[in-house]
């Protein structure tokens, strides 16, 4: 027998999860790797927070970035 259990949360919302490919040195992709396994993170959660304290920051010096702004240029 299958069991067809879905789990509904009421309220949530769901974002999409996007790709992205980065060239990076490899002097530089060790030293994230270092700090990634020192924080117990992996290497892509680690970069995850560093990019959300990145707007955090740029959010709190220039205001907020809304959704509208998708183009991804700076000209508001």
């Amino acid at each position: 027998m299958q069991n067809n259990c879905k789990i509904r949360l009421k309220g949530v919302r769901f974002m999409a999860t996007k790709s992205l490919s980065i060239r990076i040195e490899e002097n530089m992709l060790n030293k994230l790797h270092y700090m990634a396994n020192y924080e117990g993170r992996s290497a892509n959660s680690q970069i995850l927070v560093l990019i959300r304290d990145c707007i955090k920051k740029f959010e709190k010096e220039n205001g907020p970035i809304f959704e509208k702004h998708n183009s991804y240029s700076a000209n508001p």
